[in-house]
């Protein structure tokens, strides 16, 4: 059982985990990652995608790169360049997310000690084929029922993994590290639990210190 309001114990049948930041320590990797695909930009405009990048890190580099251009430069873009930087930034980040070292262990064993208890999804805001190779070349795939990842929004995708399983959103949550996460989960009316980021303390009535404590 999994406390899922403060004061309340329900049964929890399904959980989906975000993935950067709770399944992978993967921030500042894609953070270098946006450093170079922009390096011939001023280093402050950089900086403010940057900050935008580690503030939204459940929204996708799609997202992130047209907010770069249109926000911050003031610079129209069009798909097909928003396609080419996105590109140039896999090509950056995918070798060095391969490493296994780069998982969060407290996480990983809470999946597999209870891969029978629960049904686990994955929804992301990485690209999603490049979320299915890493999870596969990590040796973690097996352990979801789904791994969906961006384009597609995560609003979206916790609505289709709901819709798609026939779950109850009363036995459903959402582990996120970011203030997107929230949002997904409050607009599918599902619980919350923040982890990974002290920020989401006073804004979730749930809060994971570690992955110990997580189950009663």
């Amino acid at each position: 059982m999994i406390k899922l309001f403060k004061g309340d114990i329900m049964m929890i049948k399904n959980i989906l985990f975000d993935f950067d930041g709770v399944i992978i320590d993967s921030m500042p990797i894609k953070s270098e990652g946006f450093r170079k695909i922009f390096e011939e930009h001023d280093s402050e405009a950089v900086k403010l995608l940057l900050d935008f990048h580690n503030l939204n890190g459940g929204l996708s580099r799609y997202v992130k790169i047209k907010y770069f251009f249109e926000d911050v430069l003031g610079i129209p873009i069009e798909e097909k360049d928003i396609l080419r930087y996105a590109e140039q930034f896999s090509e950056i980040v995918k070798e060095e997310l391969n490493n296994p070292e780069h998982l969060i262990a407290e996480v990983v064993q809470f999946i597999r000690d209870n891969q029978e208890n629960f049904n686990f999804h994955i929804v992301s805001g990485a690209d999603e084929q490049e979320l299915k190779y890493l999870c596969e070349q990590l040796n973690i795939a097996h352990y979801f029922k789904s791994i969906h990842g961006s384009p597609t929004h995560k609003n979206d995708l916790v609505k289709q993994v709901i819709k798609e399983n026939g779950y109850l959103k009363t036995e459903t949550i959402l582990i996120g590290d970011s203030i997107n996460d929230l949002e997904a989960a409050e607009i599918n009316e599902i619980g919350f639990y923040a982890y990974n980021n002290a920020d989401l303390k006073p804004l979730s009535a749930n809060y994971i210190e570690t992955m110990a404590d997580f189950v009663l």
